[in-house]
C-alpha cells in the first residue's frame, strides 16, 4: 500500500469517507478497474506512521531508514509532497553540502540515498540502484522518474544508471563528476588518482590494468543512450579541479552531448579545485530540476543576482546605526571618499537615488568627497576636512583599491592609509557605518584570473577584518561575470572607470549589501550602538591621527611664497582642490623652509606637474634625505600626490627642513614643488 505525505493526516478521516463515496458512485465499473482506483485512493491517505523504515530527523524533515537486498538507504520527505511527488536521489556523499537538497525539500520533493559505495557505478551497483528505485515507488508512491545527484565519483553511478535505464531517469544533476574511471581513480591523466580507489575499481570491473586502457563501461563511453532519451544535465565544475580534472571529464561530456543534440549546461566555477561542490546559493541547481518536472515549472525561485553562488560583499558588523538614522531620525548625512571613480558621474549618484528610495522620507546631505588620482594615503589625511568637514556622518563609503595600487603604494602603506581612514573616522564617529569598496582594473583582473587576490585588496581588507566593517570586492564581481560571459571588458565595461553600464553594475551590488543588512524590519527598540574599537590598531603609524596643516604654518627661509589662487601657466591638466586654492610655491633650487610639528609622521600634499623638482629634507637634524616629486603621469598632469616624508617618528614636537634640490629627474622640465597642504600623524 502506497503511504502520503504527512500533512494529509488532518484530512484523511474526511478524505477516507469522499474515497467511499466515490467507490459508492462508480460501482458499475468493472471489478479489476474499481479494486485498483480504490486501492490508489485508499493509498493516498496512509499516515506518515505507516512509512516504511526507521524514523528519525533530518534538518527538520522526517527521514526513514531501511534496507533494500542488503543495503541500507534512507528516503526524506517533505512537509508537503509536489503532486505526482517527485524526488531527487544524491548517488553519494550525501548530506555534503546539503543546501540544494533542502531547497528541494522546501519545494516539496523527496530526496534519496542508497548506498552502493566503492562500487564505482558498476554493473552489481546499477542493478541495486533499480531494486532500490522500485522499492521507494512502491512503497513510497515517489514518482516514476527521478532527478539523480552526482557528486564526484558519485557521477558514476547517476550517469551509468542513467545510460541503463533512460526511462527512469528525469534529470541529471552532476557535481565535480567522475565520468572516466582512469581519470580518477585511476590517474591516468593530469589528476593523482587514488591507488587504493584503483585497486577497488579494478576489481569490481574485473580489470587488469592492461584491460583497464580499452574498458568502455565509464560514462563517457556510454554517452548515447542518455543522448538519445533527451535526458537534461547540470554539471556544476571547479575549473582547476586537480582531483577530476575537468578538461578530462565533464568538458568531453558537454561535447559529446551537444554534438548528440544533448541539452547540457555546464557552470564552471573559476579557479575552484575539486572543493567546494555545489553552489552556495544552490538556485540554479533548484531551478533546473524545477524546470525539468512536470508540474514544477511554476515553482521556479528568482534566479540568483550573481553567477556563481555567491555574493561578493562580507557584511560582517553591518549597518544598523546609519539604518536607525535613516528610519526612525528621518536624517542622513552620507559620504563617498575615493578617487576619481567616486567623483565622476556614476555609481555615487545611483547609490543617493537608492538611499532615497528606500528612506524616501529622509533628508539626506551627500558629501563627494572623492579626488582624482588619489589614494588611502591623501584620503587618511584630508578626512576632517573633506569628510566630517559639516559635521557628524552616519554612513561612509571608502574606495582606494586602484590608486593604492596603480600609485605604487606599498603594502605597509595601503595598510596605514586604510587603517588610518576608518580607525580615524570610528573615533571621531564611533556610531559610524563605514564600507569598503575594491574597484576594479585591468591588473587586478590578471592576478584574479590566477587564482589569487590581489595584494591591495588582501591589505585592506584586513583593515574591514579588523574594524569588522562591511566590505564589497568588486573586483572579483567584474573578473567573474566576465568569465560567465555575461559581458565583456573592451564593449560593455570599458575601463577601469567604467561606462554607464559598469557603475550601474557597482551599484546594483551595493543595493544587495543593503537587502543583506536591512533584510529584517527594525527593531522596536532599537538604538545607535558604538562600535567597539580594538584596543590596538593593524599598525601603530598607521594615519589614524592624519590632518592637514596649513602652508602657512611654514617658516620661509628663502624662495617659496605663497600664490593665493594658483593655476597653471600652460594647458596642463589639474584636479579638484588643487588649482584656484592658495598653494606654496618654489621654482628654484636651494629654495627652503622649516615646519614645527607634531606626531609621528610629516609629509607634503602637492600638485606634481611637468616641472616637478626634487625636495631635500631633514627631521631634527637627521641626515638629509631626496625625494623625486615627479610621478609616471607628471607629464601631462598637475597630479595630486601625498608624500609622507617621514613616517617612523617617536610621539612627540619634531622640526622639518626642506629645500628643493639642484637635481631633478630626467623627464621634468624644471626644478618646482607646489604645495597645497603639509600633512601630520
Amino acid at each position: 500500500m502506497v503511504p502520503v505525505n504527512e500533512d494529509d493526516l488532518s484530512r484523511s478521516q474526511v478524505a477516507g469517507q469522499n474515497a467511499a463515496n466515490t467507490v459508492h458512485e462508480q460501482i458499475t465499473m468493472q471489478p479489476r478497474l474499481l479494486l485498483l482506483a480504490t486501492l490508489a485512493l485508499l493509498a493516498s491517505q496512509l499516515t506518515a506512521a505507516e512509512l516504511p523504515g526507521k524514523k528519525s530527523s533530518w534538518n527538520d524533515f522526517d527521514r526513514y531508514d531501511f534496507v533494500v537486498d542488503g543495503r541500507t538507504g534512507f528516503v526524506v520527505a517533505p512537509k508537503n509532497a509536489a503532486p505526482g511527488k517527485p524526488w531527487a536521489w544524491r548517488t553519494e556523499f550525501f548530506g555534503h553540502e546539503p543546501q540544494g537538497d533542502i531547497a528541494l525539500l522546501g519545494k516539496g520533493f523527496h530526496v534519496a540515498y542508497y548506498k552502493v559505495s566503492d562500487m564505482y557505478g558498476a554493473p552489481q551497483a546499477i542493478e541495486w540502484m533499480r531494486k532500490f528505485q522500485d522499492y521507494v515507488e512502491q512503497q513510497f508512491g515517489l514518482a516514476k522518474r527521478a532527478a539523480l545527484e552526482g557528486f564526484s565519483r558519485g557521477g558514476l553511478y547517476a550517469f551509468n544508471y542513467a545510460a541503463a535505464h533512460p526511462d527512469k531517469v528525469a534529470a541529471l544533476y552532476l557535481d565535480a563528476p567522475v565520468l572516466d574511471v582512469r581519470s580518477w581513480p585511476g590517474g591516468k591523466g593530469k589528476g593523482a588518482g587514488s591507488t587504493k580507489c584503483w585497486e577497488q575499481c579494478l576489481k569490481v570491473f574485473s580489470l587488469t590494468e592492461e584491460t583497464a586502457k580499452s574498458f568502455k563501461g565509464s560514462p563517457l563511453d556510454r554517452i548515447e543512450p542518455v543522448a538519445k532519451a533527451k535526458i537534461p544535465i547540470l554539471s556544476v565544475c571547479g575549473e582547476t579541479d586537480k582531483v577530476v580534472p575537468f578538461e578530462e571529464n565533464t568538458a568531453i561530456l558537454a561535447k559529446r552531448y551537444r554534438e548528440l543534440g544533448g541539452e547540457i549546461e555546464v557552470i564552471c566555477k573559476p579557479n575552484c579545485d575539486h572543493h567546494p561542490h555545489s553552489l552556495k546559493d544552490p538556485t540554479r541547481i533548484v531551478n533546473f530540476i524545477l524546470r525539468h518536472t512536470p508540474g514544477m515549472e511554476g515553482a521556479l525561485l528568482p534566479e540568483p543576482a550573481t553567477p556563481y553562488g555567491y555574493d561578493y560583499f562580507a557584511l560582517r558588523g553591518g549597518l544598523a546605526n546609519c539604518r536607525i538614522k535613516f528610519e526612525r531620525e528621518k536624517t542622513g548625512r552620507v559620504a563617498f571618499m575615493g578617487g576619481s571613480i567616486t567623483e565622476m558621474k556614476g555609481w555615487r549618484e545611483l547609490v543617493c537615488e537608492e538611499l532615497q528610495r528606500r528612506f524616501p522620507n529622509t533628508k539626506f546631505d551627500f558629501i563627494a568627497a572623492g579626488i582624482s588620482s588619489t589614494g588611502s594615503t591623501p584620503g587618511a589625511f584630508r578626512l576632517l576636512r573633506d569628510v566630517f568637514g559639516r559635521g557628524p556622518v552616519d554612513l561612509l563609503f571608502e574606495e582606494a583599491a586602484v590608486n593604492d595600487e596603480t600609485n605604487g603604494f606599498n603594502d605597509q602603506q595601503q595598510v596605514r592609509g586604510m587603517e588610518g581612514i576608518v580607525r580615524h573616522a570610528r573615533l571621531v564617529n564611533p556610531a559610524l557605518d563605514i564600507i569598503q569598496l575594491h574597484f576594479v582594473d585591468p591588473d587586478k583582473m590578471k592576478v584574479i584570473n590566477a587564482g589569487k587576490t590581489p595584494a591591495v585588496i588582501t591589505n585592506h581588507e584586513k583593515v574591514a577584518k579588523h574594524y569588522n566593517v562591511p566590505s564589497i570586492d568588486l573586483a572579483h564581481e567584474v573578473t567573474e561575470r566576465i568569465h560567465a560571459k555575461e559581458f565583456t571588458w573592451e564593449k560593455d565595461f570599458k575601463g577601469l572607470h567604467p561606462s554607464p553600464f559598469g557603475h550601474t553594475l557597482y551599484a546594483k551590488s551595493i543595493a544587495r549589501l543593503f537587502d543583506a543588512a536591512w533584510k529584517e524590519p527594525l527593531a522596536a527598540d532599537a538604538k545607535l550602538q558604538p562600535y567597539t574599537l580594538p584596543a590596538k590598531p593593524l599598525d601603530e603609524k598607521s594615519y589614524f591621527r592624519g590632518r592637514l596643516v596649513d602652508i602657512k604654518e611654514a617658516r620661509v627661509a628663502s624662495g617659496w611664497k605663497i600664490d593665493p589662487s594658483w593655476k597653471p601657466a600652460a594647458k596642463v591638466g589639474t584636479r579638484r582642490g588643487f588649482v584656484n586654492v592658495p598653494m606654496l610655491v618654489a621654482e628654484e633650487p636651494g629654495a627652503a623652509l622649516t615646519l614645527k610639528f607634531t606626531g609621528t609622521a610629516v609629509g607634503v600634499f602637492v600638485a606634481a606637474g611637468p616641472d616637478a623638482g626634487m625636495l631635500e629634507f631633514s627631521v631634527d637634524g637627521s641626515p638629509q634625505r631626496s625625494l623625486d616629486l615627479f610621478t609616471h603621469w607628471s607629464g601631462g598632469l598637475h597630479i595630486p600626490w601625498a608624500y609622507v616624508l617621514d613616517a617612523n617618528l617617536a610621539d612627540g614636537a619634531h622640526e622639518l627642513t626642506l629645500r628643493i634640490s639642484d637635481k631633478k629627474n630626467a623627464e621634468s622640465k624644471g626644478h618646482a614643488a607646489r604645495g597645497v597642504n603639509f600633512l601630520a600623524n
